[in-house]
């Protein structure tokens, strides 16, 4: 899939920052610009890889202007971001385990997240 400029029109409905898991390994790209589920962190030329069943999603701030945000239409534009996926688990190569550059602190965005859902049925 092509993350390209577009349009967010929905008026006057929630659009929940997403958080997932699934059975699919998802490699993600950032070719240029601010990609809006990492605003932070994901600059062009990086990419992430999420194997199957790996929980992700965006970045704390990222969450918090999802949340909070006037529910008009918005433009997203000057950005062009990718994925791949495919039911097959990745391996990274012995050059980009031990070679690679590497953000090192990329678990941290989500170390400031509260803890929102308990799982217990009917609590709203």
């Amino acid at each position: 899939v092509l993350f390209r400029e577009r349009w967010m029109v929905m008026e006057n409905t929630f659009r929940p920052p997403w958080y997932h898991k699934n059975v699919m390994s998802e490699l993600m790209g950032n070719i240029y610009g601010e990609y809006d589920a990492k605003p932070q962190g994901f600059v062009p030329g990086g990419m992430s890889l999420h194997n199957m069943m790996l929980p992700h999603g965006p970045d704390r701030e990222a969450f918090d202007k999802a949340s909070n945000a006037e529910l008009k239409p918005n433009k997203l534009d000057n950005t062009m971001s990718f994925m791949f996926e495919t039911r097959f688990p990745q391996h990274l190569t012995a050059f980009a385990a031990a070679e690679a550059p590497m953000q090192e602190d990329y678990i941290d965005c989500w170390e400031s997240l509260e803890k929102k859902f308990d799982g217990t049925p009917g609590l709203k």
